[in-house]
């Protein structure tokens, strides 16, 4: 049952993430279907958070440090409640709380405005760390991708904390293998990547991102993990996830999808949920 709410929550995002991509033509929707699952893990199932009150104290803070990746958080704030579904035809248009790229002063339960790559897990660190000497139980949940971790801020900030043993930090990695200048393992190679985070002290665990008994099953672990140690989710997923076209697409970081397209996309994360 708990997993089922989850799939149907993700089918629901791709569906609003093509919706919303239809409006540009264009745009990050090959990164947002590939990470629905991830996302809906979180909302429809791990966050802890005040629909109607998005600046709610006790709520767990969730950190989008992949501000392209917005498309698909508004899916999810729009599962959540948070985002009114209608809201979504605004989708990057002038003077919509729905940019293209992710930002906090405009949109309802967006937590930084995210950019620059490399920033988020700093923040988070920042974050939790001020939540613990607040004596707030709140947790902060870090989505960043493997673009990211080029970055060497990112490996300050997880060595960070560690020291700082933030049990309250969970980052959630993006592992599909595609940055802006190619495939990643061709611009900076990071395998291996797993014993990379456990060398700076964190939790770690590798799971198909695209698979929701195994992203369960992960958050299940870090509530039995060490109360001072942050946690790592590597997630292993697909650009255009649910849809073949989209799936098989070569240039597929920024994609342009023709007009005629966007239904055939439909229909295929139609027919597929249906297999």
């Amino acid at each position: 049952m708990r997993a089922a709410k989850v799939r149907d929550a993700a089918y629901r995002m791709r569906h609003h993430v093509l919706n919303m991509g239809e409006a540009q033509g264009q745009g990050y929707v090959g990164q947002a279907l590939g990470a629905a699952d991830m996302l809906a893990a979180v909302y429809a199932d791990q966050l802890h958070f005040r629909a109607d009150d998005p600046h709610w104290d006790g709520r767990d803070r969730f950190l989008l440090s992949t501000g392209h990746y917005a498309i698909g958080l508004y899916a999810a704030l729009a599962e959540a409640g948070i985002v009114d579904v209608a809201e979504l035809d605004t989708y990057g248009s002038d003077e919509s709380r729905l940019p293209m790229s992710g930002m906090a002063s405009y949109t309802p339960g967006m937590e930084i405005s995210g950019g620059s790559l490399g920033h988020g897990l700093a923040v988070a660190v920042g974050m939790a760390l001020g939540l613990r000497h607040q004596g707030n139980g709140a947790r902060v949940i870090n989505f960043l991708s493997d673009g990211e971790l080029d970055e060497g801020s990112t490996w300050e900030a997880a060595m960070g904390a560690s020291h700082h043993r933030l049990g309250n930090l969970v980052a959630m990695v993006d592992i599909n293998a595609l940055q802006a200048d190619g495939p990643t393992e061709g611009v900076l190679r990071t395998e291996p990547v797993s014993d990379k985070w456990a060398a700076c002290g964190w939790h770690v665990q590798r799971v198909d991102g695209n698979d929701i008994d195994e992203l369960l099953r992960a958050f299940d672990e870090i509530d039995r993990s060490s109360p001072e140690q942050p946690s790592v989710i590597l997630c292993d997923t697909k650009v255009g996830k649910g849809v073949p076209l989209l799936e098989t697409r070569e240039k597929a970081h920024f994609m342009r999808i023709d007009a005629d397209e966007w239904q055939i996309c439909r229909d295929q994360l139609t027919e597929g949920a249906c297999a």
